[in-house]
């Protein structure tokens, strides 16, 4: 004799998984030694903007004080910044940029 069961309950809870990595915000720090068509040469150059962009951003680092020059995932927003950097330390400027976590 077989014996069936009537009624199995599975409770599977499929636990929702974000698969996005964090993504991070580029900022561009103003100083008053960097000049400004070495941050824009930067922009176009490391963070591919167009020029025409660039140069605004540029402006809006000089007036703000700060601009948010890209969004990436952490690894790319690291490799950019150092890139940016290490380029402008080759060329005597102190060009800082920061990562902040979007």
């Amino acid at each position: 004799m077989t014996e069936t069961i009537e009624e199995i309950k599975i409770d599977e809870r499929i636990k929702e998984l974000d698969n996005e990595p964090p993504m991070f915000k580029v900022i561009m720090i103003n100083d008053n030694q960097t000049p400004m068509e070495w941050v824009t040469s930067i922009l176009v150059n490391i963070f591919k903007h167009s020029e025409e962009t660039a140069r605004q951003m540029t402006i809006a680092i000089h007036t703000d004080g700060s601009a948010v020059v890209g969004i990436y995932t952490y690894e790319i927003a690291e490799q950019k910044s150092v890139e940016a950097t290490t380029l402008s330390r080759d060329q005597g400027f102190p060009l800082q940029l920061r990562l902040d976590k979007e």
